[in-house]
């Protein structure tokens, strides 16, 4: 972990294109296994709408068709990528994904809740597999064109509590099987990242129950999110590109 600890750097600085509105705002849920991503996805997205926003809600990997079908290469047991292609596989995920999906809402002035980006990438390909963690962030920003969430919110929980949550959910995916200790380098990962940049990360105890941390991220939207009266343009309905399911989006 040291070795990565002395590097922390940015996925990207911001670049929306062309963003037509201050109410678009980008969300991104990280966390480990079982952490309460998905739940928490589509709580913001409840209040988002009645509240009467314009929302999308997506997940990586996925999010798009091709991206589906990279996640099922990237999570299906029968396969073992190498570390670096691995990592690629996530970058072309990413890529269709704010081309197809993230930069037209935003240019929309929708609120995006997107389950994971590419801090995952950092945490999980990086500091989970020991790559390189500049290499790991370099190559996001250039997939992502430079585009960085307005707030990601850290669901912060043990591994091991994680994993038990996880497995009660059914069979565990290739990335739930890897050791405790995998799942411990990319906790502290995350934390160091959310250290790193403290304006961007809100980080919060995952062992608090779904209702209170519902409360805290819509509290704080509500302080940072302009109003959807003030986006260009009629309303646009809500967009969900993938439903949050049960099965914790990488």
């Amino acid at each position: 972990m040291a070795a990565h600890a002395a590097r922390r750097p940015r996925v990207g600085g911001r670049g929306y294109g062309d963003r037509v509105s201050t109410a678009a705002f980008l969300l991104v849920l990280e966390g480990g296994e079982g952490a309460g991503k998905s739940t928490l996805a589509a709580g913001v997205v409840d209040w988002a709408r009645s509240h009467g926003r314009a929302v999308t809600a997506t997940r990586e990997p996925g999010g798009t068709p091709l991206g589906e079908r990279i996640r099922d290469l990237l999570l299906d047991r029968a396969g073992s990528p190498s570390p670096r292609a691995e990592a690629l596989l996530y970058a072309a995920d990413r890529a269709e994904h704010v081309a197809a999906v993230l930069r037209p809402a935003l240019a929309a002035g929708e609120l995006v809740v997107c389950d994971r980006f590419a801090d995952s990438s950092v945490a999980y390909q990086g500091a989970g597999r020991t790559l390189d963690a500049a290499e790991v962030a370099g190559l996001s920003r250039w997939a992502t064109g430079g585009l960085v969430p307005d707030l990601t919110v850290l669901l912060d929980l043990d591994p091991a509590v994680g994993l038990a949550r996880a497995g009660r959910r059914g069979p565990a995916d290739r990335l739930e099987s890897e050791s405790l200790e995998f799942h411990r380098r990319v906790r502290e990962e995350f934390r160091a990242l959310a250290a790193a940049e403290p304006g961007r990360y809100l980080v919060l105890d995952a062992a608090e129950s779904p209702e209170r941390l519902l409360a805290m991220v819509t509290g704080r939207l509500a302080r940072t999110v302009a109003h959807p009266a003030a986006a260009a343009g009629p309303a646009v309905p809500v967009s969900p590109a993938v439903s949050a399911s049960p099965g914790a989006p990488r």
